[in-house]
């Protein structure tokens, strides 16, 4: 069987320059060759390392946000208890645990569901969850979860979906394509072009080569949760490396483990993903009467109580657990490290308080 790069240039070859949420598209989710068809990304021994694995605070204080916000629109009941996009299940088993130890009538009022499109990592996150106490399920899709008040995190998620680029030319914004030269996968400006009042502010203004994301699946996918959280009531939380003010910019990159590669290099073997617009998704919530607050991942972790969570967990360990806590709290909250880089988003049915 031909690999994943020479199919996509046969492709290229039949149909010409294909545009790069195709290639995304390819790269992450072919049935056969695709990254997350045939790897597991996560850990030490895969291409990057999520919140979750890094410490177990990450997913304690997002469980206690997830009942602080149950409490905070009334208990409604019985409640869906759902992560989409759950890795191995490493976040799901710490907000179980915390839910179970804070909320213990919560624990037992709710279904916790996972959407998943990955038969494997299911089948990995079955084996993370099979001890853990709860009344656990599987889906595909969302639209298969039960018609229940909704509580729903996504850690990592919407960069994964596949965006549209445009770079700027002397014939205005036209859509960056991947096509073949010599052999080779190489970008190039195709025949698309869009309305400028699509692009983020400064379009106008951008040079010649400048490139704009837009990502109108990402859009698309927060709008549908939220159409479901406005119907059944509920709340969501939804972590990614990101922006919260839209700006022109290139963010498309690859990861192979644990450091940046060419995007083109080996399709189906690297991760692909581009930053977040969180300002897009915000108005995606809020345009079906959601509300939604922004922040930094540290300012969300720090009010959510991660250094008294540290002190805890550290008083009565060694010193070499003391440090591996504090090397934690640093890389989750820090501000040259994940506490800036990454952005979260919160919607719900009615305004809750600043991150309760």
């Amino acid at each position: 069987m031909k690999d994943l790069k020479a199919r996509i240039v046969d492709l290229i070859g039949m149909e010409g320059p294909i545009p790069i949420a195709d290639y995304m598209a390819i790269c992450l989710y072919d049935p056969r060759q695709g990254y997350y068809t045939t790897h597991d990304p996560f850990g030490s021994g895969g291409d990057f390392i999520t919140a979750p694995e890094v410490s177990q605070m990450f997913g304690e204080l997002i469980g206690a946000w997830v009942v602080a916000a149950w409490r905070a629109l009334d208990r409604p009941s019985p409640p869906i208890l759902a992560e989409i996009g759950p890795g191995r299940g490493t976040l799901m088993k710490d907000m179980v645990r915390t839910i179970l130890r804070i909320a213990p009538e919560l624990h037992a009022l709710a279904d916790f569901r996972l959407v998943e499109v990955s038969p494997r990592l299911a089948e990995a996150q079955a084996d993370t969850l099979r001890d853990m106490p709860g009344r656990f399920g599987w889906h595909s899709d969302i639209d298969e979860l039960p018609g229940q008040p909704l509580f729903i995190v996504g850690n990592e998620l919407f960069d994964a979906i596949p965006i549209r680029q445009y770079v700027r030319t002397a014939d205005g914004w036209r859509e960056r394509c991947v096509t073949v030269d010599n052999g080779n996968l190489v970008f190039v400006a195709g025949a698309g072009s869009l309305d400028e009042s699509l692009l983020p502010p400064g379009a106008a203004d951008a040079p010649h080569g400048a490139i704009a994301e837009i990502a109108p699946a990402r859009s698309a996918l927060m709008e549908k949760i939220a159409r479901r959280l406005a119907g059944d009531g509920g709340a969501g939380l939804f972590i990614d490396y990101g922006h919260l003010t839209p700006a022109i910019g290139d963010s498309f990159q690859a990861l192979s483990r644990h450091a940046y590669a060419d995007p083109l290099a080996e399709p189906g073997k690297a991760d692909l993903t581009t930053h977040v617009d969180f300002a897009a998704l915000a108005a995606s919530a809020r345009g079906v009467g959601l509300h939604a607050q922004l922040a930094t991942q540290g300012d969300f972790l720090l009010r959510m109580g991660l250094l008294e969570r540290a002190g805890r967990l550290g008083a009565k360990a060694d010193l070499a657990v003391r440090e591996r806590i504090s090397q934690a709290v640093e890389r989750l909250a820090g501000p040259d490290q994940m506490g800036e880089l990454f952005k979260i988003i919160a919607v719900s049915t009615r305004a809750l308080p600043p991150f309760v």
